[in-house]
């Protein structure tokens, strides 16, 4: 998958994505590094010129007199392959990586970004531009000059470009003739001891090798299979591998619509969010990221006061990630705020519950796990049950994270019946006497989502209990198995949804007004749960038809970001967002035909 650009495209989501799982940088359709935070995935970007900032913060090779560009990944892998033609037919050859693969036992995965440079056609010029900016654009790195490399001396990191170029035409971003191929590498201030351009071929080589090996572990569907593999790859980058975490996005602050102030800071761990990555992972068969994320939560639950839950955390655990407004940047296309932090971690988000729970379950059954949880993890999940069967027809801010609004949301009911119907299966496996317990409590929990959360009037579910609200995160509650797709009352729900929600055949969230006013755009996720919605209802073609119409919308490389303008098609929201992978993973694994169909 590629594509064409002329002009100008840095002000789009047209980005392809590199990664190792300890850092990230997205790359714009001119092989301009645009947004890279280091050292780890919600660190400082030191490449923020996707939100403004003027005419710095960023790392690139311009061609004299350019004209088009093309760009795609390496096949099955995270190494991105951009081609930058002339009009006079001159043309250079841009790869970029960032290196991952075993050595020495353990998994080699560096604060390092590798680029290669070489001639396609004709006799290129080029000059090479590395702007590094600090504290969200606000300060400047100092530059020094060594034998070999060149140093950004930072307040709390420095960066070294260790090249084969010419340092002083790097320094001056002077013009040059492109001869032999060139290898520029940028990372922590630490000394290469090699030549780099043979370490950029070998770290090439087995990065290449890692990903493929990788690819191939996965059970994918017959049909659409390029597009969930770079669904997985992408999932897999969003994943913060030192502690475990997943992030909900690389990026902060894209609005989900053009001038809306939904300006977020998607950098971190969303308990709910990470369900449906681990979920749709595990699908695939690729479980090691479920048994690293479990870790994690385990962690962050235990450092809680009594193991309540936040719905989000910093991906080293951190609870507290105070918002504040980075005044240097103006902004995605002059679009601010850009926020820093996430005020969501202060909220009362009663899914959360059924979150972990859900998350968990795999490991309990999974005989291809290393080591299957056990009753010690029964015990620590018992707690947090403890908490779904208190707040299940409590208030919270939902699923949405409203910030000015607290009610009961049935969602979120339904959520904390899932933990506690899990945690009724877990107790009965595993012989608990109180499993009987745990099965009246989900009963109970069950009696009241059906009860409350139903509009008889409208023949629907509804928002909250009482409300007359749609909810398009309703399509789940077949997926979480509170009922089946073919009860009347779910069908009366996705008509109801199909009425209210329905934005030239994509779907919003809901239909009340927020704390902004009522939603423009479509989310991404929402329509994919239409979609598998339609085929659980019986009604495949139409599922298969807006399934395609989808895959449409993914920028040139496959990636998808939170939101889209049902009019326009454009892309909105940070990017990429794994709920929109995980909808591709999901939709293709439903609707593909068998394997056994081609043979």
């Amino acid at each position: 998958m590629s594509s064409a650009a002329t002009g100008d495209a840095r002000q789009s989501l047209d980005l392809a994505v590199i990664g190792n799982c300890s850092i990230a940088s997205l790359i714009d359709l001119r092989a301009r590094h645009v947004f890279t935070c280091l050292p780890r995935l919600d660190g400082d970007p030191v490449f923020c010129s996707l939100l403004g900032g003027g005419d710095t913060g960023y790392f690139d090779v311009e061609l004299a007199g350019y004209a088009r560009s093309t760009q795609q990944y390496l096949r099955n892998t995270a190494i991105v392959e951009t081609r930058l033609e002339a009009l006079d037919g001159a043309a250079v050859r841009i790869v970029d990586f960032c290196p991952r693969f075993r050595q020495f036992d353990r998994m080699f995965r560096p604060t390092m970004i590798v680029r290669t440079v070489e001639v396609a056609s004709g006799r290129p010029r080029i000059r090479v531009r590395l702007r590094p900016r600090a504290r969200y654009g606000e300060g400047q790195f100092a530059v020094r000059r060594g034998s070999h490399h060149i140093r950004y001396v930072g307040e709390t990191l420095d960066l070294r470009l260790t090249t084969d170029a010419s340092l002083d035409y790097v320094l001056e971003e002077r013009w040059f003739a492109l001869e032999d191929t060139l290898t520029l590498v940028l990372g922590t201030d630490e000394s290469i001891a090699e030549s780099v351009g043979g370490l950029g071929a070998r770290f090439l080589a087995a990065t290449t090798d890692y990903w493929r090996d990788w690819v191939r572990t996965l059970a994918v569907p017959f049909e659409w299979q390029r597009e969930v593999v770079r669904a997985a790859i992408t999932l897999k980058l969003c994943s913060y591998e030192d502690t475990g975490a997943i992030v909900a996005a690389l990026t902060t602050s894209i609005p989900e619509a053009p001038g809306s102030a939904r300006n977020w800071d998607y950098r971190y761990c969303w308990v709910r969010d990470s369900l449906f990555t681990v979920k749709a992972l595990n699908r695939l068969g690729a479980t090691r990221t479920m048994e690293s994320y479990l870790r994690f939560i385990v962690n962050v639950a235990a450092d809680a006061k009594d193991y309540a839950l936040q719905p989000l955390y910093g991906i080293s655990g951190e609870s507290t990630v105070e918002e504040r407004i980075a005044t240097a940047l103006d902004g995605y296309r002059g679009m601010g705020p850009v926020r820093v932090g996430n005020a969501a971690w202060r909220q009362r988000q009663n899914d959360a519950y059924g979150a972990v729970v859900l998350s968990a379950m795999q490991a309990f059954y999974d005989e291809r796990l290393r080591e299957r949880a056990g009753i010690e993890a029964l015990r620590q999940l018992t707690v947090l049950g403890e908490h779904a069967w208190a707040l299940h027809a409590e208030p919270d801010a939902g699923l949405w994270e409203f910030r000015t609004r607290s009610e009961v949301h049935t969602f979120s009911s339904a959520m904390c019946w899932a933990a506690l119907d899990r945690l009724a299966h877990l107790h009965a496996h595993f012989g608990e006497p109180d499993a009987s317990l745990w099965r009246e409590r989900a009963e109970a929990a069950r009696k009241y989502v059906l009860e409350h959360g139903w509009n008889a009037s409208l023949g629907s579910f509804v928002d909250v209990p009482g409300g007359t609200g749609a909810d398009a995160s309703l399509l789940l509650l077949p997926e979480i198995g509170l009922v089946p797709y073919d009860d009347p009352r779910f069908l009366g729900t996705l008509a109801l949804i199909e009425r209210r929600l329905k934005r030239d055949g994509f779907i919003a969230r809901y239909d009340r007004a927020d704390d902004f006013g009522v939603p423009t755009v479509a989310f991404n996720v929402c329509t994919f749960w239409y979609i598998n919605a339609l085929a659980g209802a019986g009604r495949v073609g139409e599922a298969r038809e807006l399934f395609e119409t989808m895959l449409a919308r993914c920028n040139h490389v496959g990636l998808l970001s939170e939101d889209l303008d049902p009019a326009t098609g454009e892309l909105w929201g940070n990017f990429p967002q794994t709920y929109s992978l995980v909808g591709i993973i999901n939709a293709a694994m439903r609707l593909s035909r068998p394997w056994e169909s081609a043979l």
